[in-house]
């Protein structure tokens, strides 16, 4: 699998479609639908979710995470 460089959040490229200033929230009760419809756009979930989890891993990796983690002896 490539690891992406700082990827993107996912709420980072749903913004991209709303006008400026508008937060998700207020887009979806606009559009009288709940956050997670709107977060959907039509698009899988699995889209969203790998996205999600590619960022997550990314920003674990920045904060040291993974190698703070050891082997427990049997």
């Amino acid at each position: 699998m490539c690891e992406m460089h700082n990827p993107a959040h996912p709420g980072e490229v749903l913004r991209e479609y709303l006008p400026e200033g508008m937060s998700v929230t207020d887009a979806a009760k606009a559009l009288n639908v709940t956050r997670q419809a709107l977060s959907a756009l039509g698009v899988e979930a699995g889209f969203w979710l790998r996205m999600q989890v590619t960022y997550d891993l990314w920003e674990a990796r920045q904060r040291g995470a993974a190698r703070g983690v050891r082997h427990i002896a049997a």
